[in-house]
């Protein structure tokens, strides 16, 4: 078997110092595309269910989601386009980009891996030069619209484990096509997928992952000082 090496990275609070979806939901409200306070409110309210781990993910989704239907594509493109130079390009820092790059120079199959939708996290992916993203496909109708509904298994808890072997079988590959693999992340949400690799390293992690991450020996890794 020849050595083939995976690397995959969480992307919310491990290779960015904050949550891209939650700070898309305040950016919404920027934009005049919610409903000011009340979506805040609950904006905040889902992000905390989802730090403890109770998450109602369909519906987390559907409010999530709901900002994107009924705009113009001309529209989406420059709200992605302020978001990221305005929110997310400040908040990327050298050492999460040396992360991904030391896997890449040694030849590692890299992906980011996120329970955040593809319409936020694909420009975040391409700053990062990660061609390979695994994330909520928001579903869009024939006319290329967003619906507000999403594609497939949503790549969250065991979800990204599926995703991922879905994303490696359409390349003829598995686990075993791997003699080692990493997956980084920092949320008690990710905890069947480190527990799936021969590396798992958690970043900078929640207390019931920084828990689970001391009983186990799991390296700790602080991208952020």
């Amino acid at each position: 078997m020849p050595n083939r090496r995976l690397a995959l990275f969480d992307l919310d609070n491990t290779l960015i110092p904050f949550d891209s979806d939650h700070a898309w939901g305040e950016f919404c409200v920027h934009l005049g595309w919610a409903d000011g306070e009340r979506y805040r409110q609950e904006n905040d309210r889902f992000y905390a269910a989802y730090r403890a781990g109770t998450l109602d993910l369909d519906a987390y989704l559907r409010f999530s989601l709901a900002p994107l239907v009924g705009r113009s594509p001309e529209a989406l493109e420059a709200a992605n386009h302020a978001f990221m130079q305005k929110v997310v390009l400040p908040q990327i820092r050298p050492q999460a980009i040396n992360l991904v790059q030391k896997h890449q120079r040694n030849g590692d199959l890299c992906a980011i891996v996120t329970a955040t939708n593809d319409f936020v996290t694909g420009p975040i992916a391409r700053a990062f030069g990660v061609d390979h993203l695994i994330a909520v496909q928001a579903e869009r109708d024939a006319a290329g619209s967003y619906t507000g509904g999403w594609v497939g298994i949503p790549s969250f808890r065991e979800g990204k484990i599926a995703r991922t072997e879905q994303w490696l079988a359409a390349q003829g590959l598995g686990w075993v096509s791997f003699t080692q693999t990493w997956f980084y992340s920092d949320s008690i949400n990710d905890q069947s997928l480190l527990e799936r690799v021969t590396h798992p390293v958690v970043v900078h992690p929640d207390p019931k992952l920084a828990d689970v991450a001391h009983r186990r020996g799991w390296p700790v890794l602080d991208l952020f000082p």
